[in-house]
């Protein structure tokens, strides 16, 4: 059978423009190299073919009985689909012409080859990312997303202990290295073979375009540093997302801060986000405009967001990084105590930005999101972070997707959800539950407002999902949506 399973690869291979007609025969021998057959018949060839997923489980199936791939475990099995479909992926030096002859064309046709191309590698796993829960709330602040990611897979117990005996390796030094392109990965590190990287020059710098393998949002994409160097906010990260939304004006670009809590996960690679979504936040408009002094051709103004937000809007972009700069210098070191805004403790600092970019009608756009991330005994995650009562739906770091308006929420709620929804409709006791207790409070809250169905139960508790997810973005937010904390945001609008 794994000749049948070679046979549908191959042309599915073909069919998704993954192998040209002269490869055919290479790439067939690849594959029986590595499943150890030294037989092939024309006779075995076929003339259709299942989705990827479905002949990568039979082949694995195959390579399991067969002793070829030694366990089968999760981790072991992606480690090998991946070796499989390294198989069929082009050369980068293929793949990068093709981008850049559609670039020639228009950058939309670009990205649209190399996102597609990204999903027929296998590299984004179509069939994982159709179980994630995502659905949309309208807000006082507009149409709130949600999403519970599901689509990164649990890790077997095997795994985990595999990977803690595993030897540490420093390369490649992260997941964002371009080093990843093509490699075959360990128990502790995703293989790669089938990923390839779009060289993309920023501000006269080199960077590498990909897509992330989880797609939170349409056409999700990183844009990283060549070098493996740390993450930073300053006046060279501005140039460089407007420079790329110049490239790529169909995307938006922005970056995590730069400072622990109130930053992204890999803060040792420099890196930025970009895609084809419009957010949440992007669709908000001024709450209130401003003239900042020396930019009066810029359109400045406070964003109507949870978090707090500067927009700058123009058709200069070096006029808009001057404006930037000049927010960000003053706001690392500014210092209000009555707002309990403090730029740094003992030395360590804790102002920053999140900064976003995009194009609008032809025009450059910035949002400037201040960040602080100051602790105390009372909030030792952080002041600016999801207090407490919330940790039972959102308890992580809010990066910049967050920041935007699209919840990434744990995988866990999945089932804690349809569990509460079945202890809800069957009157339990939910405090009684030790997976479900940490929900009661929150529950007590709302179920009162509510005559609960079976048909409304999940709608009510997605609902109430989302009224949560803004509640954590006004935590996160460091100027409140009140009388006082506007003043206060005022009061640093004035000090610029």
């Amino acid at each position: 059978m794994i000749t049948k399973y070679i046979s549908e690869l191959v042309l599915y291979g073909k069919e998704n423009g993954l192998i040209e007609e002269c490869d055919e025969i290479y790439v067939t021998n690849r594959l029986l190299e590595l499943f150890d057959v030294m037989e092939y018949s024309e006779d075995d060839k076929v003339t259709s073919f299942r989705p990827v997923h479905e002949i990568l489980e039979d082949m694995m199936t195959y390579a399991f009985e067969k002793g070829i791939m030694k366990e089968d475990t999760i981790t072991a099995k992606d480690l090998f689909d991946t070796k499989i479909m390294g198989c069929i992926t082009p050369a980068p030096s293929i793949v990068r012409k093709k981008f850049k002859e559609k670039y020639d064309v228009s950058p939309k046709e670009a990205t649209d080859f190399y996102y597609n191309f990204s999903q027929a590698t296998n590299y984004i796993r179509k069939d994982r990312i159709a179980k994630d829960e995502k659905w949309v709330t309208d807000t006082e602040y507009g149409e709130i997303d949600i999403t519970i990611n599901l689509s990164k897979p649990e890790k077997d117990p095997r795994d985990i202990a595999k990977a803690g005996k595993a030897k540490k390796s420093g390369y490649p030094a992260c997941l964002l290295c371009k080093e990843n392109e093509g490699y075959a990965g360990h128990f502790s590190h995703p293989a790669r073979q089938n990923h390839r990287v779009m060289p993309v020059t920023l501000d006269g710098q080199q960077y590498f375009l990909q897509y992330s393998p989880y797609v939170y949002y349409n056409e999700h994409c990183i844009i990283f540093n060549a070098e493996h160097t740390p993450m930073k906010i300053d006046r060279a990260v501005f140039r460089k997302i407007l420079d790329f939304v110049r490239q790529f004006p169909h995307y938006m670009a922005g970056s995590n801060a730069d400072l622990p809590i109130v930053g992204g996960s890999i803060l040792s690679h420099d890196h930025f986000q970009g895609g084809g979504y419009t957010f949440a936040m992007a669709k908000a408009g001024y709450d209130k405009t401003f003239k900042l002094p020396g930019f009066e051709d810029i359109t400045s103004g406070i964003v109507k967001w949870p978090m707090s937000v500067i927009r700058l809007q123009g058709e200069n972009a070096e006029k808009i990084v001057e404006a930037a700069d000049h927010i960000l210098t003053s706001w690392r070191a500014y210092t209000d105590k009555d707002a309990f805004i403090f730029s740094e403790t003992d030395g360590v600092p804790h102002n920053t930005i999140t900064p976003i970019a995009r194009m609008r009608d032809g025009k450059y756009e910035l949002d400037l999101v201040l960040r602080n991330n100051i602790t105390t005994k009372e909030a030792p995650w952080g002041v600016y972070h999801p207090s407490a009562d919330l940790h039972h739906i959102k308890k992580e770091n809010i990066g910049l997707i967050e920041v935007m308006g699209l919840a990434v929420l744990p995988a866990r709620l999945k089932k804690e959800m349809s569990d509460l929804a079945e202890a809800i409709l069957n009157h339990k006791d939910i405090r009684a539950d030790e997976t479900l207790e940490k929900h009661a409070d929150w529950v007590d809250e709302w179920i009162g407002n509510y005559t609960i169905t079976s048909e409304n139960i999940m709608e009510i508790i997605h609902n109430e999902i989302s009224k949560v997810f803004v509640k954590v973005l006004e935590c996160a937010g460091v100027y409140k949506r009140t009388k006082e904390g506007q003043e206060a945001f005022m009061r640093f609008v004035e000090s610029l």
